[in-house]
């Protein structure tokens, strides 16, 4: 479908979700509108519920969901309630979660949008198919269709006796119906099917029959059918029939997203028998059987444990085709029972399920049957088959819990090096889904006979309640416009993003969006599969001779342009990293390129030591340069006089990037004089550009870079974009033809690396009272395998460790360890979320040790008035006491506090914890000359204006604001001014677009040129002081009056002297506080993010909507960083998690139930633009605050406990993590191995 089409098709959700600010970068944005789109064809007016599945599946790492929730809501059924129920309570009886903090009458800041702006959905406007090609179809008779390419052949049969006969030809051929089995393995396990038979039109394999015994459903059926059906079933068949049927509906409402519920099929999923399958458990254990069809006839077989471990006896035969399933009823005293827990709540692969199920005598109580089976654990679906038979005849009580518990962990068994890690973790799952299965039969019983068993005790009754969270919403509270402003004059309005309605009809053009250039070549990489090794040889013969292979390019051909700085293009003799470039095939197609990559062999000797952990490097002494140092006070003599003297340590994990457009770039030679262009998502296209003119040895004006838009960055998209660049520039030279080069998501992952893992050691003094008198602070960071910005990193971790508090005596020391992992580098906050983490886990502590509360001590050390930072840079710390005192109000922390006790005294497998963070997140790049900046204005003669400057737009809004500021200083509309892009050939010498700068110093640029140009024009215009732009422009032109400025800014002051250990680095702080509530599971280590309140100084917002999304999005991905956001390697630095599959970003189900955000009033004026604030990094940071509120909530679970001693302290707290820290007589039941005793299938870096 073209644009235009698409625009009309999807008018309602686009203009939407572009109006209501859901879309920043806009990469993902399609696919929110396309889901949205497929909801409302289905249901006009959709509920809550149904839109949050809707989006489900579908992710964003820009905006934190929140904006989107908002344009879809507009589509919902009105309710003046936010339909949220959190403790219990009703939002429009008892104010916000309970608390009357926000009453009628507070003020409140305008809407960031109208509704009544919004075009009305009209669905009988909307496109359909045409009636004439339906008639058509109708009258032609279906046939079976066979598709053939070079290597496949696709058949579609249109009957049963067709496709039995197409499998009893071709037995090994899979059946497909939604591809999302089979797919996967064919894409990137390289799996080939010559054959594939697709029965997608045959009608028996939908078929829902359903009979006293229980229901048949068709194998073809979807899973969201499926879905449909069962919940269908389950209101009108009585409860005790349906056990089977709400075990199923509860897996199927957190199974993969909605877009590939409504694909994956039941059988598909059945005869996948994937080892984490969530469905093939519950159908075992609820005795369901198969029937199967070949040319042999029917045959019905269970699905039993057997059949899921594929034994022969029990299996499918080759020419068998699943057409259908039987799924029994379930009868009187039985229970079906569903678990699972996964990294994330929903659209995750579970790490741990179970099924099981229960059956007692005729009156109760004691088992007849019981079956329980668990997937994750094994290369299969596993059953507890002997201990099941063991406890028939048992009465289920406390006594017949211990010894099943037992007797399972002996006889489901993992190997301490099992695939997948978290051994400890997953044996702890395993009986800790038994207890809760205990627990629901006991609850199950008492329904069914309320005289004869007790009710369960009100503390375990929440073990059975699920975690998931309930509807979404938010207040914001954000600056009003100076009532003097004038109403044309856009700074300080809320603003839509100038792409808003691009992105969402998906008209924006990203680089690999871009038309295909005549004779293109696409090019991809070899990388290195160890992590420390000689290349010992290459052997590119076989790779050469593949069909449309074109070249190989290897360090040979680059001769001594092989390194860049500190960076390595492509390996020359030795490789240090598991992901390193060692050579690129470029090709005719994108898909040749890749299968011949894989034909190029690479002969390894490994090398010695290989380091991959910060503990190996500070081991081995390996780091780059010396230490970084900065202190202040007499830290040695201050810890004589302290009251109490603590030691301790946090670690903390990396993080990727995962922005949503992966590494893309096209270059172009131009065939004249060596020019080159370069079209490429970057950051810096000044380094492109730098680097691309030394590999090819050319001036760089020779070398142009283009830059639209990125599909979000964060950091990542500037030194090995530039490596990328480089080699794909040199491939297009050499050929003269354009080159091509685009990352799958798991190459990205692999080679780009991430934000560094971190370790913090700290040794604190302080007195009784909380006052920190002395601390004494050492931090690593793991580079990786070069050097890249881990420098800067660590620099920058050091200056702004202090957070909000004043040490008087402090000293801190930071080491950049060189390591044999990717080289890791910027990433949103750089440096600053692990520094600061370490600074509040050691407040967070000396809080315990004195029996304070964390805010009380957290109150005690904050800087207060003006005051100097540890580096000697003066600051006035009003505004951030202010956003302090004023966040502790607007969430009722007292209140709340003792709600949170109070729940955690009724509740021993719920526990909830409150946290409050503080930020001064300093803002700067630290020197003069890497703030500088510089714009280019052109006025035309019809009174149009366009701009170009050196920033890159990559979700922040940063043209946005730059066509405001024209705006304003030209007096002139919005509509009136264009800006394309950036672009070396317009704006030559660019900084890097990062730091929270990026609008602030281009937009002095821009505001420069502008006041030049208005200087210039100034005699013209007093003249006519009524005329218009167009007549302004023509009078210059005839004049001889230039129409076009270049405007500069020099960058603020900054400098800091390391030998001295001061300096002013920064130009203003961006202060900010945050509150969060949670609640965990201490049986599972699920955990829900109850509530946030955010207060954030940001000085005089340019563009409110833009800004809020900055500080929403920011929290979401530093809640992400902190919590659920894992890497995982192997033991030889082999990058497992490369992809969404493995590695889980925050979800619409992972946001906080409630969210409220407020600016403050605006402050005192200032020298940057506008006097606004940057705000793209500090809101990562205050993602910790979820952190410390879980530390809170399982602190009260090990009090409960009577566990007193400290538990080591490390991020993300995941839910492994957190179940494993709620120590009880589960985690003391299961088996442990002892360390050395097996080879860890993972390690942590």
């Amino acid at each position: 479908m073209d644009p235009p089409q698409l625009l009309f098709y999807v008018n309602g959700q686009k203009e939407r979700i572009a109006k209501c600010h859901g879309t920043q970068c806009g990469f993902c944005t399609p696919g929110m509108v396309m889901s949205m789109y497929a909801l409302l064809r289905n249901h006009p007016e959709p509920s809550l519920d149904q839109l949050t599945d809707a989006l489900g599946g579908n992710l964003c790492r820009c905006t934190g969901y929140r904006p989107i929730i908002d344009a879809c809501k507009t589509f919902c059924r009105a309710s003046g309630c936010c339909e949220s129920k959190e403790n219990g309570v009703c939002c429009l009886d008892q104010g916000i979660n309970g608390s009357a903090e926000f009453q009628e009458g507070d003020e409140t800041s305008p809407e960031l949008f109208s509704e009544k702006e919004f075009q009305p959905l009209d669905p009988t406007q909307e496109l359909i198919f045409p009636p004439e090609l339906m008639r058509i179809a109708e009258k032609q008779p279906p046939k079976t269709r066979v598709f053939y390419s070079n290597r496949m052949t696709w058949i579609s049969p249109v009957t049963l006796e067709e496709l039995v006969e197409a499998k009893f030809k071709y037995p090994g051929a899979p059946i497909v119906m939604g591809y999302t089995s089979v797919g996967p393995e064919v894409k990137f396990k390289g799996v080939f099917h010559p054959i594939i038979i697709s029965p997608d039109r045959i009608e028996e394999l939908s078929i829902i029959n359903q009979t006293g015994d229980g229901l048949t459903l068709g194998a073809g059926l979807s899973l969201d059918q499926v879905k449909d059906i069962l919940t269908d079933v389950v209101q009108k068949l009585p409860e005790e029939t349906t056990q089977t049927y709400r075990a199923l509906l509860k897996h199927l409402r957190t199974l993969a997203g909605s877009q590939i519920r409504n694909m994956a099929s039941l059988g598909g999923h059945i005869v996948s028998r994937h080892l984490d399958s969530d469905l093939n458990p519950l159908l075992a254990v609820g005795n369901c059987t198969l029937n199967l069809l070949s040319k042999d006839g029917k045959r019905q077989i269970p699905l039993s444990e057997q059949f899921l471990r594929k034994c022969p006896d029990s299996d499918l035969k080759p020419q068998e085709v699943l057409v259908s399933v039987n799924i029994p009823c379930s009868r009187k005293w039985e229970f079906v029972s569903a678990f699972r827990q996964a990294q994330r709540q929903q659209n995750a692969l579970a790490i741990v399920n179970s099924g099981m199920r229960v059956l007692f005598r005729e009156g109760g109580g004691v088992i007849k049957e019981l079956s329980i089976l668990y997937g994750g654990v094994g290369p299969t679906t596993i059953g507890a088959k002997n201990s099941c038979q063991k406890l028939i005849g048992r009465p289920w009580n406390e006594e017949m819990l211990d010894t099943a518990c037992r007797l399972v962990l002996d006889e489901v068994t993992l190997a301490g090096s099992a695939p997948g890690g978290k051994v400890e973790f997953k044996r702890t799952l395993i009986i800790s889904f038994l207890f809760k299965f205990y627990l629901e039969v006991l609850q199950g019983l008492k329904r069914e006979d309320p005289g004869h068993y007790p009710s369960l005790t009100n503390n375990y009754e929440s073990a059975l309640e699920d975690l998931h969270s309930k509807h979404h919403w938010r207040t914001l509270t954000h600056q009003n416009v100076d009532s003097m402003q004038l109403p044309q004059d856009p700074i300080g309005r809320p603003i839509m993003h100038l792409s808003g309605i691009k992105h969402a009809t998906g008209e924006a053009i990203y680089c690999d969006d871009m038309p295909a250039v005549d004779r293109e070549l696409f090019l991809t990489f070899v990388t290195s599969s160890r992590a420390h090794a000689k290349i010992v040889s290459i052997d590119l013969s076989e790779a050469l001779s593949l069909p449309g292979v074109v070249d190989i390019i290897t360090a040979d051909h680059l001769q001594d342009t092989t390194t860049f700085g500190t960076e390595t293009l492509l390996a020359t003799d030795k490789v240090h990293c598991v992901g390193q470039l060692v050579c690129a095939v470029i090709a005719d197609s994108e898909t040749r390129a890749k299968q011949a990559a894989k034909h190029v062999k690479v002969v390894y000797r490994d090398l010695e030591p290989l380091i991959l952990t910060i503990e190996e490097a500070i081991q081995h002494k390996s780091f780059f340069e010396s230490e970084r140092k900065l202190e202040c006070g007499n830290v040695d003599e201050a810890f004589k006089i302290a009251d109490q003297i603590l030691e301790g340590e946090i670690h903390i994990g990396g993080q990727e990037h995962f922005y949503m457009e992966t590494q893309s770039m096209l270059v172009v030679p131009k065939g004249e004089d060596g020019e080159i262009d370069i079209y490429v998502s970057t950051q810096f296209p000044k380094h492109i550009q730098d680097i691309v003119a030394a590999t090819l040895k050319l001036s760089v004006n020779k070398v142009m870079c283009h830059v639209r838009r990125v599909g979000g960055a964060f950091g990542g998209k500037v030194g090995k974009t530039s490596i990328m660049a480089a080699i794909t520039a040199f491939a297009a030279s050499k050929h003269g033809r354009a080159v091509r080069c685009t990352l799958e998501r798991g190459e990205d992952m692999l080679i780009t690396g991430g934000r560094h893992p971190y370790l913090g050691k700290y040794k604190v003094g302080f007195m009784r009272d909380g006052r920190i008198v002395a601390l004494d602070v050492e931090h690593y960071c793991n580079g990786g395998s070069s050097l890249d910005e881990s420098l800067w990193v660590i620099e920058m971790g050091l200056l702004k460790m202090d957070n909000a508090y004043k040490f008087p005596n402090l000293r801190c020391r930071g080491w950049a360890c060189r390591t044999n992992l990717p080289s890791n580098t910027a990433l949103r906050g750089f440096g600053f979320p692990q520094a600061g983490l370490v600074t509040e886990a050691c407040v967070t502590e000396v809080a315990i040790r004195c029996g304070l509360s964390p805010e009380q001590v957290r109150t005690i050390n904050m800087y207060k008035q003006i005051d100097n930072t540890h580096y000697k840079q003066e600051f006035s710390a009003k505004t951030l006491f202010e956003c302090w005192r004023e966040c502790m109000a607007k969430c009722s922390y007292s209140e709340r506090k003792t709600a949170v006790g109070k729940f955690n005294a009724e509740n021993s497998w719920k526990k909830r914890g409150m946290a409050v963070i503080p930020l001064k997140f300093p803002v700067g790049v630290g020197s003069v000359a890497m703030g500088q900046a510089a714009a280019l204005v052109h006025i035309y003669l019809d009174g149009s204006a366009l701009v170009s400057h050196g920033g890159i737009e990559m979700g922040q809004g940063v043209h946005t604001k730059m066509i405001q500021v024209v705006s304003r200083e030209l007096k002139m509309p919005m509509s009136s001014v264009h800006l394309r892009g950036t672009s070396t050939e317009t704006v030559p010498n660019t900084n890097a677009s990062g730091g929270s700068v990026v609008a602030d110093l281009n937009g002095l640029a821009v505001k420069d040129a502008c006041q030049t140009l208005l200087k210039r024009l100034e005699p013209i215009i007093s003249k006519n002081p009524q005329g218009t732009w167009k007549d302004w422009a023509q009078t210059a032109f005839d004049q001889s009056v230039s129409l076009s400025a270049v405007g500069y800014f020099r960058g603020y002051e900054s400098n800091i002297n390391w030998e001295k250990g001061e300096g002013h680095p920064f130009e203003y702080f961006v202060y900010g506080a945050a509150c969060s509530e949670v609640e965990i599971d201490c049986l599972t280590g699920d955990h829900k993010n109850i509530r946030t309140d955010i207060v954030m100084d940001v000085g005089h917002s340019i563009n409110p909507a833009l800004d809020i999304g900055q500080v929403e999005g920011a929290f979401i991905q530093g809640m992400g960083l902190y919590t659920i956001e894992e890497l995982s390697y192997s033991p030889q630095g082999i990058l497992y998690s490369r992809g969404p599959n493995q590695y889980k970003i925050p979800a619409i189900c992972d946001i906080p139930t409630e969210m409220h955000i407020s600016f403050l009033p605006p402050s005192e004026h200032s020298n940057t633009l506008y006097s606004s604030k940057g705000l793209g990094e500090s809101g990562v940071f205050l993602g910790c605050s979820v952190f410390f509120a879980i530390h809170d909530a399982v602190r009260a679970a090990r009090q409960e406990r009577g566990i007193s001693g400290p538990w080591k302290l490390t991020s993300p707290l995941t839910p492994e993590k957190i179940r494993m820290a709620c120590e009880d007589k589960f985690t003391k039941m299961i088996p442990r191995d002892e360390p050395g005793s097996y080879v860890p299938w993972n390690i942590p870096v």
